[in-house]
């Protein structure tokens, strides 16, 4: 084992509530800015929920010119945008060795504002009203493909769809290619656009979103007793993924080492995680595995921390039985809301910017934090980390799904 392939983040993409790219996104997260808001895509008067955690101010005719944006659908738009600013802050040469480049996105919901569209076009208007390109828009594979067809990678190219665990597996699987010696560098992430009517009333009659209405900002509350759902959001977020040689030789700046991959199935229930915790245990134990690290290394737990009973309950169980009570942990979703498939990519980047800056983001509105998730939480402002060498990321999705990502610093290599 000692002598596998190290995979390093070279680039850094995010098209996020809280700011067109990286910088911005970062900024929010450590002030606890929230990006939630009254819904503006739809008119939301008729429904429960009418708020959610949208990307501001986002012209796709601006990114794709005013023929090509009416064939790409608004999650593929987020995860290419997103993707460009990775490729390019790396400033990896795709086209020196494209068959060596591949690329791994994930989404949960894929194209679902097309099928929406296209659906009620069909209903009112008959057949002949859909759209030539509805198929190859709400397909969820169609974020990574757009990204390889722009950037013109051919290497290995594919597509999680694991629920909100999906761009954290695709993270997972990236660092595999390269482990294996299939690819020397893989663009990797998610990106999902789920703030459309049938997604907010579809996560509104499961009872799983905050009805909190007249205090959007206030709305999404990890790990808090006052709690009542999670915050419906959109987003992507891209990372470059590199051998380690083959960064080094190339003279990439590296922002921080994937360290350890782990994975697990709750085989429990369609939605709720197993109330004891052993997925959510068992995919942080063997990430720590994998990395070869042992739980007192890790400096810092970004949480799934979705706002919702069950889920914080049972991270908050998984997190003290397998990494203690001391490690300082925050939900960044506090302020993103929750990105569905886009989640686990945005918050790997919160890991890699805090091990890079030291400083780790609060867990925005934990007034009265829930006995039954007590862990040393991140509250109220950003706090100074200690020596932070390794982070870890958690993420659960629907269907038991559950991926643990360790990322270590870069003066470590």
């Amino acid at each position: 084992m000692n002598d596998r392939r190290r995979v390093v983040v070279t680039g850094l993409g995010a098209v996020t509530p809280l700011g067109p790219d990286t910088a911005s996104t970062w900024d929010a997260m450590l002030a606890g800015r929230s990006g939630v808001g009254p819904i503006t895509l739809f008119d939301a008067s008729a429904l429960p929920v009418r708020i959610a955690a949208e990307v501001k101010g986002f012209d796709a005719v601006e990114h794709f010119g005013r023929r090509d944006f009416r064939h790409i659908d608004r999650f593929a738009q987020l995860g290419v945008v997103a993707a460009r600013q990775a490729v390019a802050a790396s400033g990896l040469d795709i086209e020196a060795s494209a068959e060596r480049v591949g690329v791994v996105f994930g989404s949960g919901l894929g194209g679902i504002g097309s099928i929406e569209e296209n659906v009620l076009a069909m209903a009112a208007r008959g057949p002949a009203r859909v759209s030539p390109y509805f198929l190859p828009m709400m397909i969820p594979n169609m974020a990574a493909g757009q990204i390889a067809i722009e950037t013109g990678a051919r290497g290995p190219v594919s597509c999680t769809v694991t629920a909100c665990a999906a761009s954290a597996n695709a993270i997972g699987d990236a660092v595999e290619l390269i482990r294996q010696g299939r690819a020397d560098a893989v663009i990797a992430g998610g990106s999902d656009a789920g703030v459309t009517p049938i997604g907010v009333a579809g996560f509104a009659r499961m009872g799983a979103l905050s009805v909190r209405n007249d205090d959007p900002a206030r709305a999404s509350r990890p790990f808090d007793r006052g709690r009542d759902g999670f915050v419906a959001g959109e987003g992507a977020a891209a990372l470059v993924l590199e051998d380690l040689d083959h960064a080094r030789q190339r003279g990439a700046v590296i922002h921080a080492e994937v360290l350890g991959v782990g994975a697990s199935g709750d085989a429990h229930h369609m939605t709720a995680p197993r109330p004891d915790g052993a997925g959510a245990m068992e995919a942080i134990r063997a990430a720590l595995d994998d990395a070869h690290v042992h739980a007192g290394d890790v400096g810092y737990v970004n949480a799934h921390g979705t706002s919702t009973e069950l889920n914080d309950r049972t991270e908050a169980l998984a997190v003290r039985a397998v990494l203690g009570r001391a490690v300082p942990v925050s939900s960044t979703k506090s302020v993103t809301g929750h990105l569905l498939g886009a989640a686990g990519a945005v918050e790997a980047l919160a890991c890699i910017r805090a091990l890079q800056t030291g400083l780790l983001p609060p867990t925005a509105n934990l007034d009265d934090p829930d006995p039954e998730c007590e862990l040393d939480h991140v509250r109220g402002e950003a706090r100074p980390a200690r020596q932070l060498r390794v982070a870890i990321s958690n993420s659960f999705g629907f269907g038991g799904h559950n991926v643990a990502l360790v990322f270590g610093h870069a003066a470590a290599l």
